[in-house]
């Protein structure tokens, strides 16, 4: 019996921690200690009990897991787009678990050139990833950043597409991005903290030298802003990019004269957020200037780039939100979002032409994707929904024809994107908001109380989670549960007042929202409280803590990946990676204002003696995004509070980093023993 395997106890070493004349105890501080044995021993310990409590159903998390495999199409490539002459395609072939990237001249029936087989780079590591892919303009030479340990902290290289040889010593602690000046031999590149991880400063190298005689450019001395470099689609401008949560500022520099100076487009005026693209003599700006909440679009000449030149383009307003826009030679593409769905708008530079791509479902999703040619009519966009796989297509703006390059295939005979249906229903928020959620589930349930519900949110950030296509998600809808995503205040789904009342000192709303979505299933009898279950990760694994700290009695069951859950502590601390760049999304606590609303919400200061649900809580010992042991502190503390027989697991995977495994099917078994866990709460074990 489960009830006799005994969980790991971390022992209590207790530190105060003062701020603002307030004391706090963390009796499990000393598990930050990466470098101790006995941290890496409790880690092991509990991954142990991990193994030991889910041992029965580990047969059938195999099975779940080949299951998912057997959906994706091992031999598989991504449409092709083309660059600069050529055609560049990314490859899987079967059996092997990493992409392989290609490239063919002119033609698709040109013989393929392979760039990178990542399999190969990959042997060796359990941790690959290649990022960063930059060619020069004269399609000789390919820049490249490799990361062998999850914590997004790159190698870059640059390597001879004529020959094959690298050049030059590999350079650490980059980004893994690089942009390329238009005389192929100059190289810009972006370089890491190494403590903080902080992107902070901009190098050039030139080709033929030492990665040691790099000159810096550019340093970024703001803590709270990171710094990023890339050429404008124009091909003209190389741009420095400084950016934080609510602030930006940019650089130009001719791509022609990499060796002149940058020059500041406009400098920085706190919280005046703005980006820019260049066409033909103009720059064009996305912006919330003049409180233009949900932005607006402005231009202004090459030469007089300051604010006081920005003329209006698209107004401002009120009900929809400007998320960007693609440049094209002869067309503006304009993407908007408004009643939380995306909206796809193409004007013709002459003023000739002006529409939207027709959209029909209920819920969907739809982007502009890769789209990287100047002088072209098509445009490259995506579209899927909670029941349609997601589809790559190319549409001619002159004659409005489409064509569907690719949908998603999902090979499975008993698959039916017909079997499946998606709704979008609202709830009520305590403040009286309406809070949409988006749900799919297969047809045919009823609505009596008793299906499986598994509710996910994320609600930071202003970063929208969309309503998409998941074939991995048929292993839960096919066994009778329902998904639902909660469009959670903190996001931006209903514009950008949706994000700014989920921040800062309105941050509770995400929870009390997500609480508002979960009281409505059961109210509306889709499920209840024994068959309902809460996903969160990363930002949304803080909301999966304070949802449980508050209303724990709502939930069967909970899982919270990577979760932020020890905010308090973590945003004190400023030579943590990351966390001064967060001010401005959760406050600083060295002001007390901000310190006692955090701490009034803070998953790992409000752990309390009651009934938890069933919790699955997973880490990373590499994660440079939310450090292992905020989880790992969380589940010891919960440990000694929690009161009832419930299970609670923490599984670290000592590999990897922030986004978990990195091979194309490893990450699978990750989805299935979340998925295993869920399923055997429900007692459904095939």
């Amino acid at each position: 019996m489960t009830q006799n395997i005994q969980p790991p106890k971390a022992k209590q070493i207790s530190k105060t921690l003062i701020a603002h004349d307030d004391e706090r105890q963390d009796d499990y501080f000393w598990l930050n200690e990466r470098e101790n044995e006995e941290v890496i021993d409790y880690l092991n310990a509990e991954n142990e009990y991990y193994d030991a409590v889910t041992a029965k159903y580990k047969d059938f998390e195999k099975s779940l897991f080949e299951e998912m495999k057997a959906r994706i199409k091992e031999d598989d490539e991504s449409v092709p787009y083309k660059y600069n002459g050529y055609w560049y395609i990314v490859k899987y072939e079967t059996g092997k678990d990493y992409p392989i990237y290609i490239r063919k001249k002119d033609t698709l029936e040109h013989p393929e050139e392979l760039l990178f087989d990542c399999n190969v780079m990959a042997e060796g590591h359990a941790y690959f990833k290649l990022v960063g892919l930059s060619v020069s303009p004269d399609n000789t030479m390919i820049a490249y950043g490799t990361d062998t340990v999850g914590r997004r902290n790159y190698t870059l290289q640059i390597k001879s597409l004529v020959t094959d040889e690298v050049f030059f010593d590999a350079i650490e602690n980059t980004t893994g991005s690089a942009t390329w000046a238009n005389d192929n031999k100059t190289l810009f590149y972006t370089v890491k903290d190494e403590k903080t991880l902080r992107s902070d400063k901009v190098f050039k190298h030139k080709l033929g030298s030492s990665a040691v005689e790099d000159t810096l450019v550019f340093h970024e001395e703001d803590d709270t802003f990171g710094v990023a470099i890339y050429k404008s689609k124009s091909k003209k401008y190389l741009i420095i990019a400084c950016y934080s949560t609510l602030t930006n500022e940019y650089y130009t520099l001719n791509a022609n004269t990499p060796d002149a100076e940058f020059k500041v487009f406009q400098e920085r005026i706190r919280g005046l957020e703005y980006s820019v693209s260049h066409y033909g003599d103009q720059f064009y700006i996305v912006t919330n200037v003049d409180d233009a909440v949900n932005f607006k679009l402005m231009k202004t000449p090459e030469n007089e780039t300051g604010l006081n030149h920005w003329t209006e383009v698209i107004p401002h307003r009120v009900e929809v939100l400007l998320e960007g826009i693609d440049i094209f030679k002869d067309f503006l593409v304009i993407s908007e979002r408004s009643n939380g769905l995306n909206h796809i708008r193409i004007k013709s530079w002459d003023g000739t032409e002006d529409y939207y791509l027709p959209f029909d479902d209920e819920t969907y999703t739809a982007y502009t994707s890769t789209n990287v040619e100047f002088d072209t009519v098509i445009l490259r966009y995506g579209y899927n929904s909670m029941t349609t796989p997601s589809s790559s297509i190319d549409f001619n703006m002159v004659t409005k024809e489409k064509t569907i390059l690719k949908e998603q295939e999902v090979l499975d005979p008993n698959f039916d994107k017909n079997n499946y249906a998606s709704k979008r229903v609202w709830a009520t928020a305590v403040d009286g908001t309406k809070v949409p959620i988006s749900m799919v589930y297969k047809k045919g349930i009823k609505k009596d109380g008793k299906n499986p519900v598994l509710l996910y949110a994320y609600g930071s950030y202003g970063l929208t989670i969309d309503p998409y296509f998941s074939s991995i998600r048929l292993s839960l809808l096919d066994r009778g549960f329902v998904y639902a995503i909660a469009h959670v205040r903190g996001g931006e789904y209903l514009g950008r007042m949706w994000y700014e009342d989920g921040k800062l000192l309105q941050k509770k709303n995400t929870f009390t929202d997500f609480i508002a979505c979960s009281k409505f299933l059961i109210s509306e009898n889709y499920t209840s409280s024994e068959h309902l279950y809460a996903l969160g990760g990363s930002a949304g694994g803080l909301l999966i803590g304070a949802v449980i700290n508050e209303a724990p009695e709502l939930y069967k069951g909970v899982i919270a990946a990577v979760p932020f859950v020890d905010v308090v502590t973590t945003m004190l601390d400023d030579s943590i990676p990351l966390t001064t760049g967060e001010y401005d999304e959760w406050g600083n606590p060295n002001d007390k204002a901000y310190y006692d609303y955090i701490k009034s919400y803070s998953p790992y200061d409000n752990v309390k003696k009651q009934d938890y649900p069933h919790i699955l809580v997973t880490t990373g010992l590499h994660d440079s995004q939310v450090q292992y042991w905020e989880p790992a502190k969380w589940v010891a503390k919960l440990r000694m509070f929690k009161t009832g027989h419930n299970k609670l697991l923490l599984k670290t995977n000592m590999k990897a980093g922030h986004g978990g495994a990195s091979g194309r099917f490893e990450a699978l078994k990750e989805d299935a023993e979340e998925y295993a866990f869920l399923l055997d709460l429900e007692n459904i074990n095939a």
